[in-house]
């Protein structure tokens, strides 16, 4: 991809979404059921589009919402649904409309009136309810497209084990809604905004995280070393929790950012000329990067806060390596985890995080890229940690208990700077070290032309369809279709060699498919395996 003239500047007016026209077109456009774009679709994080094109209008909402009630009822899950939204433009209008359906249907939802509500928080109150075993079992909604333009909106849906929803449910309620869009709406049960209002349950979700956070992170370390950390929301529902820690903790930190603008207008534009609040990404975090030196560690949080992004004075940390710093931490500091909880990772995640499991001798669980995967691991203790290479993670609490099952931006940051408070290290120095000791790596994400019936073919390919040997010169080690950690297909290929790999998936929404490899042998070297991977892809591609 070509890295955009705008990349880390501050986004032009010419950039800025127009919200009522956006907002409009929310509750006026009405989408086509015959184009398949138009129609409901639940990728690894929910339902998302944007009412400019038809992708993300009201319809869409009621009808999800319609089917999530209908599917409670089939499951039996009587008991409340915590939702949470983030400060996306849309994410209210979807909230206010979820909230009509949900109620109209008789469901008991709690939220936190006039206060955004972030994913690992609407995480943390289904566990905590449910682990009371009192009133039912609870489930959750989050209004968000994540870290995706100003444009955007998103509705995911997590079921009672907290983490996001597997796809037998997402897959029922995706065939259900658009049933429902086909019949012109007429399954909808529905009540006006005041008289749901009327009947939605408040709910705190701020204080219960925040007063617990001493189960997963060493907050008294923190505040003894006076370590200094920045904290940037990028405008998001991260914001009223990082206020509630400071005021809570007396940390010794400080929040340079607590501008809240649907229009993401103090958004230093991403790589490719779009707003984007991508925490993982140098050129969206450059006003943050600019204060480096002002701080021991400095953390971004996506809209919805379940991402991380982690500065130190050394640069914005590339998320694989956090990842890997983090895990080496954990498992060398944390005593009341079993001695058997294993690392789960995404198969596109860096290799370093095997060799650094290997190291400690915890067994590693690779799965397709999903958060969805963790879930189980990170609710039974079997997993210590769950981490994808997209700057999503969550971990145990201190005792080997579950804290949330979906990604939780906001303890990755607080671990960073327990971890300064506790070695005198930041984490890009602990990463140096762990560079010493297994090999530097080179990793890199490209895009590649692919027409739908390739994309399709990639998804279903087997081992068998790649004939190649060697990889950059040296022996294939294995050629993956299903993810070793839990044999689900991975929609795609990995092939692997004692030195490097690298995974190919097509992308949902446009006509490329994704390239991921890494090399422990350098850039050029991974250039090497960049260019034979595409020889490879297209080899299996061929004739098919």
């Amino acid at each position: 991809m070509t890295l955009s003239e705008l990349a880390g500047k501050p986004a032009p007016q010419s950039l800025l979404t127009n919200i009522p026209r956006l907002v409009a077109h929310y509750y006026e456009t009405r989408p086509d059921v015959h184009d398949p774009l138009q129609r409901v679709a639940f990728g690894t994080s929910g339902h998302r589009g944007t009412s400019l094109n038809g992708t993300f209008n009201e319809a869409h909402i009621l009808a999800v919402a319609q089917a999530v009630a209908e599917h409670r009822l089939t499951a039996g899950i009587s008991g409340p649904l915590f939702m949470g939204l983030d400060s996306h433009a849309l994410s209210e209008p979807a909230w206010m409309s979820a909230l009509e359906v949900l109620t109209a249907n008789g469901v008991r939802v709690c939220v936190q009136p006039g206060v955004m509500t972030p994913t690992p928080l609407i995480s943390h109150a289904i566990l905590e309810h449910n682990r009371a075993g009192k009133g039912g079992t609870a489930d959750g909604i989050v209004i968000t497209p994540s870290h995706n333009p100003p444009q955007d909106g998103g509705f995911k849906y997590n079921p009672p084990s907290g983490g996001p929803a597997d796809t037998d449910v997402t897959g029922a309620v995706q065939v259900r809604a658009n049933a429902i869009l086909e019949n012109e709406m007429r399954d909808v049960k529905r009540l006006s905004l005041e008289d749901a209002m009327g009947k939605l349950e408040e709910y705190d979700f701020i204080a219960p995280y925040v007063r617990q956070l001493p189960e997963v992170i060493d907050l008294d370390a923190i505040k003894q070393s006076g370590v200094h950390v920045g904290i940037d929301p990028l405008g998001g529902a991260s914001l009223p929790v990082w206020e509630a820690i400071l005021a809570e903790y007396n940390l010794n930190f400080e929040i340079v950012n607590k501008t809240v603008d649907p229009r993401f207008a103090f958004m230093s534009v991403d790589k490719d000329g779009k707003i984007r609040m991508d925490c993982s990404s140098p050129y969206a975090m450059a006003g943050l990067l600019r204060l480096k030196d002002d701080f021991d560690v400095a953390v971004g949080n996506d809209p919805d806060a379940d991402r991380h992004g982690i500065v130190t004075a050394d640069g914005l940390m590339n998320p694989n390596h956090y990842l890997a710093v983090m895990i080496d931490y954990l498992f060398t500091h944390r005593p009341g985890w079993r001695t058997t909880a294993g690392v789960g990772k995404t198969l596109v995640s860096s290799a370093l995080i095997d060799r650094v499991a290997g190291g400690l001798g915890r067994p590693l669980v690779e799965v397709p890229v999903g958060f969805k995967y963790f879930v189980d691991g990170l609710l039974t203790g079997d997993l210590g940690f769950g981490g994808e290479e997209s700057a999503g993670a969550s971990f145990l609490r201190l005792n080997g208990g579950a804290w949330s099952t979906d990604k939780d931006g906001l303890i990755p940051g607080l671990l960073a700077a327990e971890m300064t408070a506790r070695t005198g290290k930041t984490p890009s120095q602990r990463f140096a070290d762990l560079t010493g000791k297994y090999g530097a790596t080179a990793y890199d994400r490209q895009d590649a032309p692919a027409t739908p019936a390739q994309k399709k073919i990639l998804g279903n390919l087997s081992p068998d369809d790649v004939k190649a040997q060697t990889l950059a010169g040296d022996p294939i080690t294995a050629r993956l279709t299903r993810a070793p950690g839990n044999d689900a297909p991975i929609g795609g290929l990995k092939v692997t060699t004692a030195e490097a790999w690298f995974a190919a998936r097509p992308s949902g929404t446009e006509d490329v498919y994704k390239i991921y490899a890494e090399s422990f042998k350098g850039a050029d070297h991974l250039k090497q395996v960049m260019q034979e991977a595409r020889e490879v892809v297209s080899e299996a591609l061929g004739g098919k």
